[in-house]
This record gives structure tokens, sequence and C-alpha cells, in this order.
């Protein structure tokens, strides 16, 4: 196997403002202290499970968007990208809303200390309500090496995250 990535926490600076936007009433700091870095179940897994940072509840239709307090480090020549939990999708339809989260490798040196966000949705057609506890794996991430064509002559710098790739500094 290849190694070619690390999982780290963005700062506390960076996290707070979001967590606090997600969950008001909790202690953001407390939250911070308890972030657990992804990491793979099994050796035979693919995907680094992500686990929520707070306790949260989603009825049918509802939507949150989740301040990870995760950053990676990562090889140019590779992606992550992030998918739902196979469990939570099969029994709760829970789906990303971007349905895959695409996280480039210079996102890391974004502004943002390129945060991971995932915004999610419960888009059950059961009507069953999603009861996740902090520490709960939600989402998980495989990472992917990807090729540019012959011709490619990008050379855009990125500063933000989604939509910032169409908004590059030259």
């Amino acid at each position: 196997m290849k190694r070619i990535a690390k999982f780290e926490k963005v700062s506390f600076e960076q996290f707070e403002p979001a967590c606090r936007e997600v969950f008001p009433e909790s202690d953001a700091k407390e939250i911070y202290d308890s972030i657990i870095l992804p990491k793979r179940a099994t050796k035979g897994s693919a995907g680094y499970d992500f686990h929520t940072p707070e306790a949260f509840t989603l009825a049918p239709g509802e939507t949150i968007k989740i301040p990870t307090g995760i950053r990676v480090w990562m090889e140019p020549e590779w992606v992550l990208k992030l998918y739902p939990r196979s469990g939570l999708g099969f029994k709760f339809r829970l789906q990303m809303n971007n349905t895959v989260g695409i996280i480039d490798s210079d996102y890391y040196y974004s502004d943002n200390e390129g945060h991971i966000f995932c915004k999610i949705t419960n888009d059950t057609n059961e009507n069953k309500t999603v009861d996740l506890k902090r520490g709960d794996g939600f989402c998980q991430g495989i990472f992917i090496e990807y090729g540019i064509t012959l011709d490619d002559d990008a050379d855009g710098i990125r500063n933000g995250g989604f939509g910032s790739t169409s908004k590059t500094n030259k």
C-alpha cells in the first residue's frame, strides 16, 4: 500500500465558529478535544471513517452541514472522495448533498486550513429519523490516484472550499 496522506485537526480558531453555527448550545472546546481522526476499521477497509463531532438528530427531509474539524495533507496526484457510510445509506437513505465529496490535495493550503465539511440529508422515504451520537461514523473517505491530460496547463492557485477551483488566483 502507498502511504500518501495524513489526517490532522484544523486549529481550534478555525473550528470554533463553524461548530457554534451548527451546535450553538454545545461546548465547542469539548467537542474539539474529542474529535476523532479518520481511520480504517480493518486492514481490508478502503474507507477511512469520519466520526460525528457532536450528537445530532435528523428528521425525514432535514439537512445538516457538519464541521468535521479535520483536514488532510496528501500527495499532489491524489484526491479524497467522501461517501456516506454504507449502513446509514442503506437503513436511512442518508445522502451526501453533493453526492460525492471531492477533497483536492491543494485544499489543505486554503485560508480555512482545508477544513472538511460534510453536508448530509436524511432522504428517507420510510419516515425514519437518524440519531447519531458524538463519535459515530457517518461518512467514509477513500483516496484515489488520478491522472491529467497530456496538454494540461492548469497553474491556478486555490484558496477556499466549495466552488473555489473556478475562482483560482493566477
